[in-house]
């Protein structure tokens, strides 16, 4: 995507904190203001989602739960996107919650489809492959 060069004045904690982040994920200052920007933008537009850390980077997930929004719309098409079974299967999550997930997946299908093919990759084959060592007995 092009960039576009703009002049900002941000506060000298603010810039404090973001190359402390910028130097824990290994990033250059601008990548990671770009995300933590991106990332507002689209909490902003979804209510009730938030971005963390995981171990693959960045993700998506809905407030107040470990669940990644790919995870959870994978479910919601295994379910033949039944609003009514994907209650069920996820009872413990309010409707808003449920709500701002599949908000989330309409807004931002790409990344959600993306993360939900790369997980659609793994078979037992595969790790096997990658991962030999989690194989029971001798290598």
């Amino acid at each position: 995507m092009p960039t576009v060069q703009k002049s900002l004045r941000l506060s000298e904690t603010l810039v404090r904190e973001i190359d402390e982040i910028a130097r824990s994920v290994k990033k250059d200052f601008t990548a990671v203001t770009n995300e933590l920007l991106e990332e507002a933008i689209r909490a902003h537009h979804c209510p009730g989602i938030v971005f963390s850390e995981g171990v693959s980077g960045r993700r998506s997930r809905i407030a107040g739960t470990g669940i990644e929004v790919w995870e959870f719309i994978s479910a919601y098409k295994g379910v033949g996107e039944s609003l009514k079974r994907l209650q069920q299967t996820y009872h413990w999550l309010t409707e808003q919650q449920i709500r701002a997930a599949i908000g989330y997946y309409a807004l931002y299908p790409e990344e959600i489809d993306s993360l939900i093919a790369q997980n659609e990759k793994w078979t037992p084959e595969t790790i096997k492959k990658k991962y030999p060592f989690l194989r029971a007995g001798k290598p």
